[in-house]
């Protein structure tokens, strides 16, 4: 067993070199590797990339090596500088309607100098490390922008499945849509219904054989059956024309108004950088999905991004081809393919470059029906109906709703506009709407607030407290996150009015669950925006302030500090004066029940803010659990100190852990007489039937039952306690063996004695793990890991037992995981 030092975060994706003192460092030597997993994955993502690339040039009317040209400079450039290592770039159906309206306004040489100009404003963003602030634009309007870019191209697209040609609007394709469908072209009606059908179908192949077949992208299989069933039919259809990359139109000077191209270059400026940012998010998640990735792929660099997709979008502007984004279906198709690095997105890129170079006969076979009824199927996608409960669920439906009829009728630019505009509105509208009401319940006046009280509300709130008669007990209820100033001198003015003329007042938030009977009133801030003003008028923690209290104090166990109060801590009859728990003062009846005690208000308090504030929140996983029963991959057994919170220490929630308490966390010897079979039968349940994978054995220090263990009389009374901790006497004789090495905290030794036995007696308590059937069972089978672990509460500090060679060493935690923890029987 060796001693476990700090635990640090490292980055594996860099190398260290060492050279000797006063000397050059050497040269490092840089081999260049591609993992198997990256060259399949880099295949998968060419095969979707491909035809789509092909499919939006055609759908903005550029070049259709424009789309060649974006995918390769998207994989190489962008996959090479970018800060997200698993994200591919490329043409984007987002890009589709600007570029489209670009290319029809100003012309193609002109749309590739724009292109060029974005990526130099996306290098500036980058540069001054904004991409952060990009993130700051409410979803609503980004997914409505996204969904009114997909409503836009699938109506342009139905006339080429048609077989007609689309107009410059959505307007002018609805227009023109009965004309069209009374002039149908069976062929390419019949070869985009194939297309459909095949990216529709291809995916729900059932069986064995459908696992397999569905590793072919069905972007790939729908283009490739539909081309292969028109050239077999031999159907006279409008095909791809890739005309000789020596006329390949490339980048112009930009020619137009300057104002039209300044509202140009910042339109495409923030589609890409927007989509390309989102992208990188949502990579991440996929990637923290994925178990064993996330230690070698670092999370994304929004800056670094940033830069990467400026880069990309100057060299395709330059090069001729259509502005560059990150692409989700592509990106997404990486990660599920088993991508490790950015090779894969680089050697995609490779692979398009070596497809344009090489197999320009076999594109020009591609019927453009098809590729149209491809596009039109991701426009269509576009419009998610996942992101539309979503909007609804946090009412936001209406931004939603504008953002995409604004991108539909007016433009991308302004739709977006109008849907920041909107979103404003409705911020600025619930921020001044608050629900103010009053009633009596068994002669306690409530006034409840339901919403953010500000000066708007001030009005309204006066009108309800002075509904309240002199004398009488009053509860004022907030629930909401922001109080300004005037609502709070309002609400003071009036608990100082209140309480002078004999009545009682208690005011409760949502958060702080402020209450008092007192002359001295207390308000607590919740924003730091409140926190600023009311301490500009020196009313905070100044002399009218009754209360001391942090806003994290309701689960502390701590005592209110009242200025100018000079009696101790726990001092007999202080209570009164400064002990009092933070949610329990005052009096409080409850329907026959009586006085209650603050304790049993403080509880009662704390359910209700369960009640209404977390319950919301977890509900849906609760019910989940519910159906599903209980999965807990660990046995968690600890002390009953009231300090050691598992949840806290461990970041785990409902369902996560299987949790045995008891004091001084002991698991006595099966089979001993006069032992306790609740322990053994927690452990045999997680073990047998919860199939945990690990049990830990937790202690902590200033653990009380290992001083009664130190300070026993041998002839003392048998009471249950001293009956209990019998099965810890193995603990004190192991740490007084002189031939065992002691149990030590890495870094230092043991404070005291105290903290040598808390040490000494987790060794003890894995010891007495193992001599259980169930766990030896597991043990040997390889299916189960101990570990031991100490909790120093005065230091918040998490230690955990590791090393060999027969040393006993807790070492620190401070890394986000270990790698390599120690496994079934190497404590």
């Amino acid at each position: 067993m060796s001693a476990c030092a700090p635990t640090h975060a490292t980055d594996e994706t860099r190398t260290e070199h060492v050279h000797q003192p006063h000397s050059p460092p050497q040269a490092p030597h840089r081999r260049f590797r591609v993992a198997g997993a990256d060259l399949s994955a880099s295949i998968a993502v060419f095969l979707i990339a491909l035809p789509l690339s092909l499919g939006i040039a055609l759908a903005t009317g550029a070049p259709l090596q424009a789309g060649l040209v974006a995918a390769a400079v998207g994989g190489l450039v962008a996959g090479w500088i970018g800060g997200c290592p698993l994200q591919v770039s490329g043409p984007a159906a987002g890009l589709t309607v600007v570029t489209a309206d670009l290319i029809h306004q100003y012309g193609w040489r002109t749309t590739c100098a724009i292109t060029v100009l974005a990526g130099l404003a996306q290098l500036g963003l980058g540069c001054l490390r904004v991409a952060r602030s990009a993130l700051a634009v409410s979803p609503a309007i980004v997914h409505g922008m996204l969904a009114g870019i997909g409503v836009t191209i699938a109506v342009a697209q139905v006339h080429i499945v048609l077989g007609g040609t689309p107009q410059s609007s959505v307007l002018a394709n609805l227009r023109a849509l009965p004309a069209q469908l009374a002039h149908l072209h069976p062929a390419a009606v019949a070869v985009s219904a194939l297309t459909l059908t095949l990216l529709l179908l291809w995916p729900r192949i059932p069986g064995r054989a459908g696992r397999a077949l569905r590793r072919i992208p069905a972007a790939l299989v729908s283009v490739a059956g539909a081309t292969v069933a028109a050239t077999l039919a031999g159907l006279s259809l409008p095909r791809v024309d890739l005309p000789s990359w020596s006329s390949h139109a490339l980048a112009g000077l930009p020619e137009g108004p300057v104002l039209g191209l300044t509202a140009a270059v910042l339109t495409t400026t923030l589609v890409c950088s927007v989509q390309s940012l989102l992208g990188a998010v949502a990579v991440d998640k996929l990637v923290a999905a994925r178990p064993g990735l996330t230690a070698r792929v670092r999370r994304a660099d929004l800056d670094r991004e940033l830069l990467g997709q400026g880069a990309a979008n100057v060299v395709s502007g330059a090069l001729g081809g259509l502005p560059v984004a990150g692409v989700a279906v592509r990106s997404s198709a990486n990660v599920k393919a088993g991508a490790v690095s950015r090779n894969s997105t680089m050697l995609h890129g490779v692979l398009v470059v070596t497809a344009a170079l090489l197999m320009v006969p076999l594109l020009e076979c591609i019927p453009l029906a098809a590729l149209a009824a491809l596009v039109m199927a991701v426009g269509i996608q576009m419009v998610s109906l996942h992101h539309i409960r979503t909007v609804t669920r946090h009412r936001e439906v209406l931004v939603y709703a504008v953002t995409t009829l604004g991108v539909v009728l007016m433009g991308v630019l302004q739709g977006v506009a109008l849907g920041i505009a909107v979103a404003v509105a409705v911020a600025m509208h619930r921020l001044a709407r608050t629900r103010i009401t009053h009633e009596e319940r068994k002669g306690v006046h409530h006034v409840e607030v339901r919403g953010q009280l500000t000066f708007l509300a001030v009005p309204r709130l006066s009108r309800a407290l002075h509904l309240v008669p002199q004398g009488v007990h009053a509860v004022v209820e907030l629930d909401g996150s922001f109080m300004d100033h005037a609502a709070y001198e309002s609400l003071q003015d009036w608990q100082n009015t209140h309480t002078a003329r004999g009545g009682t007042a208690e005011v409760a938030g949502r958060r702080t669950g402020t209450r008092t009977d007192e002359p001295t009133p207390r308000a607590e801030a919740e924003t730091e925006a409140q926190t600023e003003t009311e301490a500009q008028t020196g009313r905070l923690q100044g002399e009218s302030v009754g209360c001391r209290c942090r806003p994290w104090t309701p689960w502390r166990n701590h005592r209110c500090e009242r200025p100018g109060s000079t009696r101790p801590a726990g001092t007999p009859g202080a209570l009164g004066e400064r002990d009092r728990p933070h949610r329990g003062t005052g009096t409080s009846t409850g329907a026959g029940t009586g006085t209650r005690s603050p304790g049993g208000r403080q509880l009662a308090r704390g359910i209700s803010a369960f009640q209404r504030n977390t319950a919301p929140l977890v509900r849906g996983e609760l019910a989940r659990l519910a159906r599903e029963g209980q999965r807990p991959s660990q046995l968690f057994l600890t002390c009953a100190d009231s300090r050691v919170v598992t949840s806290m220490i461990t970041s785990s929630g409902p369902g996560d852990l299987f949790v045995v308490r008891n004091v001084g966390n002991l698991v006595p010897l099966p089979g001993e007489e006069g032992g306790d079979d609740s322990v053994a039968a927690a452990i045999e349940y997680a073990v047998d039937v919860l199939k945990v994978r690990s049990i830990t054995v937790c202690g902590h220090s200033g653990c009380g039952a290992m001083q009664a263990l130190l300070t026993a009389e041998p002839t003392g009374a048998a009471t249950p306690l001293r009956r209990w901790l019998r099965h810890g006497l193995p603990s004190l004789e192991r740490m007084a063996d002189d031939d065992r090495p002691w149990a030590r905290l890495a870094g230092r030794a043991p404070s005291d004695a105290v903290e040598r036995l808390c040490l000494t007696n987790v060794v003890q308590q894995l010891d007495h793990l193992r001599a259980h059937e169930s766990v030896a069972r597991a043990l040997r089978a390889g299916a189960l890991e101990l570990h031991g672990m100490y909790f120093q509460v005065g230091e918040a500090q998490a230690y955990l037992l590791t090393g060999a060679d027969g040393d006993e060493v807790f070492g620190h935690v401070e890394a986000a995981g270990l790698s390599d923890p120690p496994g079934p029987g190497k404590m």
